[in-house]
């Protein structure tokens, strides 16, 4: 008979060989018992076990120079699909991958009226509806669907708590979707997603200690420690962007009036310009906008600013100066290894990325910006889907959990 601890051994045991297949393949069942410490016995009879499962294939044997060659080990990308998701205010990202998360098929919708929650969750279901179609047609197992939202997530429940920006309020998404799909759902914050996505895929590889901040209609933050996300007593952590920076400022989202991310995201440049078109008019802008500033967009100041336009420039560079000194704040608290900016504020790094350094270095502690690096996200848009396509991975690949 096997005991609890031995059970929870086995599986622990089990989860390392597969991450490591994951970090490593093509690999030998000797070189993961060298990497791992497991002694080559554990690791043949589990390397068996998923083979077994379909989740492990043995393929031609590795070159060496020294002895007989070993059989080379990996995932098999056949061994299931998995669907991640990512709902914001005004899109759906979807993507379905197989299991070494090559990406089978992707799409986005935008959405571009005010629409309601059911209509937005209907349009989701179907989105997984299609994927789940294609797994069928390409003979792979489902293996799960992630979701990244954005708002504050009860992860023991898989509930969305509030999303101020959406207008949503005590969702339990995860026990709809079980109903329907019939398949593990696994429901989180986008910030927190995208920071997986950018550590499994991105520019953060490598790096167990980093901060990703999701600059869109909000400011969501991701933090990563020690190769784990932070998530608090309770799940909560990360609501970076409700920090007061400015008690006579805007109103936010959540109620609250000067949070720092009605400072720094791309409406906070378009609220700038357009106070300042009111007292200097600018005819091409003018021209751009059909002769409407409310047609103006983020990605037509970046433009603009990048012609050099001194309205547009200014007002990117006013929020790169309030962006930094934020960051120079986490890093203080924090004292991460890299910095990674995601979102929509991308398109205009080439202006803030020299801006916010500057800042975050002269406004930071020595100490704790010591070998600091600022990134901008790899992944871009797809960095949440592709972190809600990681988490139901890591929990296959770990056997971790959310209690």
């Amino acid at each position: 008979m096997i005991t609890g601890d031995q059970e929870k051994v086995r599986k622990i045991n089990k989860s390392i060989v597969m991450n490591t297949l994951r970090l490593h393949s093509p690999i030998s069942r000797a070189r993961v018992a060298n990497l791992t410490g497991l002694n080559r016995g554990t690791v043949s009879n589990i390397v068996n076990v998923l083979i077994d499962e379909g989740l492990v294939s043995e393929n031609e044997p590795e070159d060496s120079k020294v002895g007989r060659p070993g059989i080379s080990l990996g995932l098999r990308p056949d061994g299931g699909a998995v669907i991640g998701l990512e709902i914001g205010v005004d899109f759906i990202t979807i993507v379905l991958t197989n299991f070494i998360a090559a990406t089978l098929w992707e799409t986005r919708i935008e959405i571009s009226t005010p629409q309601s929650q059911t209509s937005i969750i209907s349009q989701a279901e179907h989105l997984v509806e299609y994927a789940l179609s294609i797994t069928r047609e390409k003979n792979l197992r489902p293996l799960g669907v992630g979701i990244g939202l954005p708002g504050l997530i009860n992860l023991r429940r898989g509930e969305l708590i509030i999303a101020p920006n959406l207008n949503w309020r005590n969702v339990p998404l995860r026990l709809m979707w079980n109903q329907r799909f019939r398949l593990p759902i696994f429901i989180e914050n986008e910030a927190n997603l995208a920071a997986l996505g950018e550590y499994y895929f991105g520019v953060a590889r490598g790096v167990d200690n980093f901060i990703y901040l999701n600059t869109g209609i909000g400011l969501g933050g991701g933090i990563m420690i020690d190769g784990t996300l932070f998530r608090g007593g309770h799940g909560y952590a990360g609501e970076i962007g409700h920090i007061q920076r400015d008690p006579q400022g805007e109103k936010c989202g959540c109620g609250r009036i000067g949070c720092w991310e009605t400072q720094v995201g791309p409406r906070a440049v378009l609220r700038r310009v357009k106070k300042e078109l009111k007292i200097h008019s600018d005819q091409l802008l003018l021209d751009a906008c059909h002769g409407d500033f409310n047609n103006l967009t983020f990605d037509m100041v970046v433009k603009f600013a990048l012609e050099g336009n001194n309205i547009c420039d200014l007002a990117i560079k006013e929020v790169a100066t309030f962006l930094g000194e934020g960051i120079a704040d986490l890093v203080n608290i924090f004292n991460p290894d890299l910095i990674v900016l995601g979102g929509a504020l991308i398109l205009g790094k080439d202006i803030l990325q020299p801006i916010i350094e500057k800042m975050v270095f002269s406004s930071s502690l020595p100490p704790s910006a010591d070998n600091l690096r600022i990134a901008f996200s790899e992944r871009g848009s797809d960095a949440c889907a592709l972190g809600a396509v990681a988490i139901v991975l890591d929990d296959i690949l770990r056997e971790m959990t959310l209690s």
